[in-house]
């Protein structure tokens, strides 16, 4: 799967996910911290890649429908420790079906992933 990670992520989640076999870039490689959401989401569309974030303001789906983007997984946790953070994120990549969540939006949080699917018909 290729992966855009936001700077609000550990970088360090790159290499876990790699590891993992997936194809990941981040906001800080190709320098981009600091840019507009507008910019970060431009950019991980324009590259097909499912965007792991934790800001909030990106999961908007009046602008951003599932169906109509490469994907965009929204991490909320109570206590987001870098740490905690890099276990929760390589543990769903470990162990939910990721690969089906192109074109969705999904939310996890501590009690659990929720993924919102394009619509039938869209």
């Amino acid at each position: 799967m290729k992966i855009k990670l936001d700077e609000n992520l550990p970088g360090s989640l790159s290499s876990v996910l790699a590891a993992l076999g997936h194809d990941v870039e981040t906001v800080q490689g190709e320098r981009l911290q600091g840019a507009s959401d507008s910019a970060v989401w431009t950019a991980a569309q324009r590259e097909g890649r499912l965007l792991i974030t934790q800001d909030i303001a990106l999961s908007d789906v009046r602008f951003r429908a599932p169906g109509t983007h490469a994907g965009l997984l929204l991490v909320r946790l109570a206590a987001p420790s870098r740490r905690e953070l890099e276990v929760y994120v390589s543990r769903l990549f470990r162990e939910d079906p990721v690969e089906s969540w192109a074109g969705c939006l999904v939310v996890a949080t501590d009690a659990k992933v929720r993924v919102r699917r394009p619509r039938s018909g869209d």
